[in-house]
């Protein structure tokens, strides 16, 4: 699945079927469902969901518990990209696996 077809399935409203529980999450986030999104990935371990983790806790403007997760995930908090650019190289990313 390509980024524009991902894209797709959130305007449509219909989240598609076997999506990585990373996938899922920015499914929601991208959906606007910052809440179920975050459900998602808050008790999984492993460093694909804590980046993911660390992503939502930065949209939320929360940047210390971000960059713990960031710290988790053994990425680099982003200094100079906006949170949608993240979404998408976070979704690339995953789409990609």
């Amino acid at each position: 699945m390509t980024l524009s077809e991902f894209k797709k399935t959130i305007s449509e409203g219909e989240l598609p079927h076997a999506l990585s529980i990373e996938l899922q999450s920015l499914w929601y986030a991208g959906a606007g469902d910052w809440e179920r999104s975050h459900n998602l990935v808050d008790q999984l371990q492993g460093k694909a969901a804590a980046w993911v983790h660390a992503y939502l806790h930065r949209v939320e403007g929360d940047n210390w518990n971000a960059n713990y997760w960031y710290d988790r995930a053994g990425q680099p908090m982003p200094t100079d990209t906006e949170v949608e650019e993240e979404w998408e190289a976070l979704s690339i990313y995953f789409l990609s696996m």
